[in-house]
């Protein structure tokens, strides 16, 4: 596989091998004492780590989560200084009006965001929230992720992020399509009917993703990152954030494309317009934006197979079984969008 020009820089060395006594460190940096304690959180892009401080035992607090802070190294090459701010950004407006969501700590320069010394990598600081996310949701729940889309929504739609990634079929179709056929990622016996059938589909949704309306969204907002803790619902990982279609929001919290999804869908819009109007021809882009994240997750992947923990994690990436059943859904999706566009809608 092709590496990234990222692979051999010395930030990328360094960030493969993040110290505990350089996690203490950073965030020793808020003016606030360690206990030594660090765990590493569940994060493939990203380094995360939970670090426990060194308090008073007298000191009241809140909850337990208080004695905890999240620290959050950013990959090296994936996003610049001003594209992480607009991250930062969205999540000071959300929390100005109150929308459920956790924004980064400010250091004592007012600054969200620092540069690690010794790697130049970027980091910020979190405070820790409990919650659990939940496999499945109730109608009740549903109901409450609707109007929580519709808030966050609403914020996202006053500010512009002009250096955050657009999802479009160019940028997350066929941009990657080049690069897993030019970094031979993508088996000789399988590039031509693979980039013909995501073509295909670029070129049926191209005009409808023209025509809908674009603005910042979570743009990763499965179930593992909207979470239920003690004050209620709230919403995690904005690091995907994206200036894209409002539909984007909902599709991944849907078990699948029968007739229950469809149901959940329905019931989300619903609580979803009683506080903000939504355009229905957006669903037309479900399938298509389901196809655009199947080729984005594998350019992915193969971007940063350098890194030791993606062979780890996807031991069966590449393989031919693993391209067959990409490109096997990929012609579902297709055919999908040409028999019934508003297949959602039913």
């Amino acid at each position: 596989m092709q590496k990234s020009p990222h692979d051999q820089s010395p930030a990328t060395q360094y960030f493969y091998e993040i110290t505990p006594e350089r996690i203490l460190r950073a965030v020793e940096t808020l003016g606030v004492r360690c206990t030594g304690r660090v765990l590493q959180l569940n994060s493939m892009e990203n380094r995360v780590y939970e670090v426990e401080l060194d308090l008073d035992d007298s000191e009241s607090l809140a909850s337990p989560s208080q004695r905890f802070r999240i620290i959050k190294f950013y990959r090296p090459g994936r996003w610049t200084k001003e594209q992480i701010l607009e991250e930062h950004q969205f999540l000071a407006d959300l929390r100005s009006d109150d929308i459920p969501v956790i924004s980064p700590i400010k250091f004592g320069d007012g600054q969200t965001l620092h540069l690690e010394k010794d790697s130049e990598i970027w980091y910020t600081i979190f405070p820790k929230a409990g919650g659990r996310s939940p496999d499945e949701l109730s109608d009740e729940q549903l109901e409450r992720v609707g109007r929580l889309l519709a808030r966050l929504h609403q914020a996202g739609k006053r500010r512009d992020a002009p250096h955050r990634v657009r999802l479009t079929p160019e940028t997350y179709g066929r941009y990657n399509v080049e690069y897993l056929a030019s970094s031979n990622t993508l088996p000789v016996e399988i590039v031509k009917s693979y980039s013909s059938i995501v073509e295909n589909i670029c070129q049926i949704s191209g005009e409808w993703f023209k025509e809908a309306a674009y603005q910042r969204i979570h743009g990763d907002s499965h179930l593992g990152n909207v979470i239920w803790g003690r004050d209620g619902i709230f919403m995690v990982d904005f690091d995907d954030m994206a200036i894209g279609p409002c539909v984007q929001d909902f599709w991944l919290l849907l078990p699948g494309r029968d007739e229950e999804a469809r149901r959940q869908l329905r019931v989300m819009l619903s609580a979803y317009e009683q506080l903000r109007s939504f355009d229905q021809r957006e669903i037309r882009l479900i399938e298509p934006l389901r196809a655009l994240r199947l080729v984005h997750y594998s350019a992915w992947i193969a971007r940063r197979w350098q890194d030791p923990a993606f062979p780890r994690s996807f031991p069966h990436f590449g393989s031919n079984q693993y391209w067959r059943e990409q490109l096997a859904d990929l012609q579902e999706i297709s055919g999908l969008i040409q028999e019934d566009p508003y297949l959602f809608a039913h």
